[in-house]
């Protein structure tokens, strides 16, 4: 009975068993379910530690901080896709877009990889208490770059403010403004969009100057 139904666990294989007509006690019934390791293992939930309040870095140059953030969204078909947005919280500057319907902690990790060779890495990650970042993964990743990861407090989005901004402001000019009917589509306007909102779109935050503006005063 449970080779046929492998997750249903004691007590429905019990009363299965009283439907068929069996009178068996329940205690003598599960001794002989544990001593057959028919045991479901239940997987358990992973307990995040504290985490403490920390004001919003305002990082002096480039490659100090980065910040992550996932979005959702559909194509028109109502298949939903994922975005992974990185951004360098110095300049405000887009520094990858990763587009699909799945973007596991290996996922993340090979984005930053391609950055790593782009760019360099940062001195620190800010992110959420998503199961990408709290992976062990990315963790280990992390700390063999000499990355710190700085993890906000859960429900509380607006300490991650620079990229949950970001966030709105690619809901509203891109992701709400075009329907999309294949990934291909989203790859495409997402990419011609960084490249407009990194070295044309002037930002408030930045004295109406652009991200590259900024990245070229400083390298200066």
């Amino acid at each position: 009975m449970v080779e046929e139904h492998p997750s249903i666990g004691f007590w429905k294989s019990y009363h299965r068993l009283r439907r068929k007509g069996n009178t068996w006690n329940h205690k003598r019934v599960y001794r002989v379910y544990t001593s057959m390791k028919l045991n479901i293992r239940r997987r358990a939930k992973k307990r995040l530690p504290a985490r403490a309040k920390q004001a919003l870095f305002q990082p002096s140059a480039m490659n100090q901080t980065w910040s992550i953030d996932f979005m959702t969204d559909s194509l028109w078909d109502g298949r939903r896709f994922r975005l992974l947005n990185v951004i360098d919280d110095f300049n405000r500057e887009i520094l990858a877009i990763e587009v699909d319907t799945s973007l596991p902690a290996l996922r993340v990790i090979r984005v930053l990889e391609k950055l790593e060779l782009l760019r360099g890495l940062p001195q620190m990650m800010r992110v959420d208490n998503g199961p990408e970042f709290i992976s062990d993964k990315l963790d280990q990743w992390c700390r063999t770059k000499k990355i710190q990861l700085v993890f906000i407090q859960p429900g509380k989005p607006m300490q991650n403010g620079f990229v949950e901004r970001f966030n709105g402001s690619m809901r509203k000019e891109l992701l709400n403004a075009y329907v999309f009917r294949t990934l291909s589509e989203v790859r495409f306007m997402t990419d011609k969009w960084r490249l407009d909102y990194n070295h044309n779109r002037p930002h408030d935050a930045l004295d109406n100057r652009t991200p590259n503006d900024l990245l070229l005063a400083d390298a200066c």
